[in-house]
């Protein structure tokens, strides 16, 4: 896997995504219950059959362009982004110095918004590191750029994202990942519930700027388009509430390009210990 990445790396952009689009429509063919998956998430955000290939394509150029990002220098990585909109607010949230949030949810090239931020102020990401212990050392020399910090998914990161916004520094986490038994809440996300992680909303309580942040991939090798914008209104009440409207809020990204989601993410897992969601049966 490591070498195949390494590999990868040395490829054009185009070439490396025109591969990704190949093996995500293979997956998606090969593996019925990856399509099944992917098939009723799409069909719960009332998007039709014509969006299955596509979003099977686009998942598989997200897992082969990480190739592009965790092999190259820093400077190279974000050499890959041609355009950025919305810098405006990142730039107002540093001069404001209470800590930037940034919530990045599994659409386009999540992976290269950090690593582009990381340029310009330090940032401390969450990070639940992979069962394979090869595939981890590569993420981690990936990831190991001067101002980019990871914190591990538990209680020891949780205080090292607090620590780094009282310092007025940035912290970054996936607000759609299925969380462990006991870190989230059932809320409904496009009309279902599903477990939602509470520790992205209980960080917006600490007053820092909470932005939201994806990277939009471009056609034909084309590199990739930052976007950073406030959320639709100013996130509060207790932390159910705010965890709620994040949800609304990721929905209304993934609608600005909904072929770049991640539509064969298992999100409406029950973790193992959970009670079932409001009106499900035990199971």
């Amino acid at each position: 896997m490591v070498f195949f990445f390494r590999l990868l790396g040395c490829l054009p952009l185009a070439w490396v995504q025109g591969l990704g689009a190949l093996a995500g429509w293979l997956v998606y063919w090969a593996s019925p219950r990856y399509r099944r998956q992917l098939q009723a998430n799409l069909a719960q955000a009332g998007l039709g059959p014509e969006w299955r290939l596509p979003a099977a394509r686009e998942a598989g150029k997200q897992v082969f362009e990480l190739a592009r990002i965790w092999t190259k220098t820093l400077a190279q990585t974000n050499a890959q982004v041609v355009d950025v909109r919305g810098w405006e607010h990142v730039q107002a949230a540093q001069a404001a110095g209470k800590g930037i949030l940034f919530l990045t949810p599994h659409l386009g090239c999540f992976e290269i918004t950090a690593q582009y931020y990381s340029a310009f102020g330090p940032i401390t990401v969450l990070y639940r590191p992979p069962r394979q212990r090869s595939l981890q050392r590569m993420i981690l020399a990936g990831r190991k750029r001067p101002n980019l910090h990871l914190a591990p998914a538990d209680l020891a990161g949780v205080r090292a994202l607090i620590k780094a916004l009282k310092k007025g520094e940035a912290v970054g986490m996936l607000p759609d990942q299925a969380p462990k038994v006991g870190e989230g809440v059932w809320l409904d996300f496009f009309g279902r519930p599903a477990y939602t992680m509470t520790l992205a909303a209980r960080l917006s309580e600490t007053g820092a700027t909470v932005l939201m942040a994806w990277g939009e991939r471009l056609p034909g090798g084309g590199g990739y388009r930052l976007h950073f914008s406030p959320p639709g209104r100013a996130l509060a009440g207790d932390t159910r509430a705010r965890a709620a409207q994040i949800n609304h809020e990721i929905e209304a990204l993934i609608r600005q390009c909904p072929a770049q989601y991640l539509w064969g993410y298992n999100r409406y897992k029950r973790p193992a210990g959970a009670e079932p969601p409001p009106g499900a049966e035990a199971s």
